[in-house]
Formats: structure tokens, C-alpha cells, sequence
């Protein structure tokens, strides 16, 4: 995970006001419990003081990060910064690690599965195989044993880990459409990157 960086009690409290954007897409979530601002760095450019944000994309294409630079722009000049620049910073990509875990229980709370947490060492596993996740208790022979078994996607509305993918992409690229074997309900899963 990225730790934002602030060096002065300015930088912090303007950190502190640009991670409290909500996310355009999701709006549950502000950008700090997304893990999408990096730092915040007060400069002296051209005779005059400036504010640059540093702001990582879920993923280069994100049509979001428009939204998400003018919305940071607004709350800083509300706070009285003449003069942001919001940068974007690919390296290090974002991940879902990012998301904080306070940003994991909000998405479980709005009904959105959060991403699992991966194992240590930070490869994204891509799994085209069986569209279930029942757990270890229902793989058969066909399926991986169940020390190997990918931790399952659990239903946020009842907790089930019996649920089955139906469809790879949902409303955003980054979330995939599931529905609980259990409780029947519909649900988006938010994808591990």
C-alpha cells in the first residue's frame, strides 16, 4: 500500500482536504479511503504559491480521474488555494490494496463486494475458470484443492460465500457482476488489481 506523504502541518491538512473528495463513480468512498491521492506539496512557482496534488488512477484509462482532479480543485480553492495542479502519477500503480480498510467496509456496507486481499506476494492471480466461489467445503475433484483455492467472493448483503459471476464487467471496468446462491440477491464485486 501507498502511504500518502505530507512533510508540513499545510501539506497534511491539505492532504487531509483533497483525500475527502468522494469518488465520482463511487461516491461512498472519499479518494483518500480509495487510495487514489498520493501527496500534497505546497511550492513556490513563478512568483506565486501553488498546490500540487498527486493523484494515481484506478488504471490509465479511468474516465473518472477528470472528475476527480476538478472536484480536488474545487475543495482546495474553497479552502482558499489560489493556484492547484493536480498531477498524474502511473508509478507506482494503484491496486486494490490501496483501498483502506475503512474504504472495505463502506463498499460492504453499499452492497459492493471489496476486492480480496491478496497474498503477500502482490501477484494478481487471473482466474478464467469456474464463474462460482463456494469455498473449500464444495470443490470437487474438477475444482482446486482446497488449500490452493482462491479465497471466495462473499455476498455483502447475507455473507455467502456461495456466489456465481454473471458477468466480468458491471457498471464500471472495475467492478464485476455477481449474484448470491443464498440469498438470491444480485451484487457488483469490486475487482482485485
Amino acid at each position: 500500500m501507498v502511504t500518502p506523504a505530507a512533510t508540513t502541518p499545510l501539506e497534511a491538512e491539505l492532504l487531509e482536504l483533497a483525500g475527502s473528495v468522494p469518488d465520482p463513480e463511487l461516491p461512498v468512498l472519499t479518494l483518500r479511503e480509495l487510495g487514489v491521492v498520493r501527496a500534497v506539496r505546497a511550492v513556490r512557482a513563478h512568483g506565486s504559491d501553488t498546490v500540487e496534488v498527486e493523484l494515481t488512477p484506478t488504471y490509465t484509462g479511468c474516465p473518472a480521474v477528470e472528475a476527480m482532479s476538478a472536484d480536488i480543485e474545487r475543495v482546495l480553492r474553497e479552502h482558499g488555494v489560489r493556484e492547484v495542479t493536480v498531477r498524474r502519477v502511473l508509478a507506482p500503480a494503484w491496486s486494490t490494496d490501496d483501498i483502506t480498510d475503512e474504504g472495505r467496509r463502506k463498499l460492504r456496507e453499499f452492497g459492493i463486494a471489496p476486492p480480496r486481499v491478496r497474498p503477500a506476494s502482490g501477484a494478481v492471480a487471473v482466474d478464467l475458470g469456474p464463474t462460482r466461489t463456494l469455498g473449500p467445503r464444495a470443490h470437487g475433484a474438477d475444482g482446486p484443492a482446497p488449500e490452493t483455492a482462491p479465497e471466495p467472493v462473499r455476498c455483502p448483503h447475507c455473507g455467502s460465500a456461495g456466489t456465481e459471476l454473471l458477468s466480468r464487467f458491471s457498471s464500471t471496468a472495475c467492478k464485476a457482476l455477481r449474484r448470491c446462491l443464498d440469498c438470491r440477491e444480485p451484487f457488483d464485486h469490486f475487482k482485485e488489481l
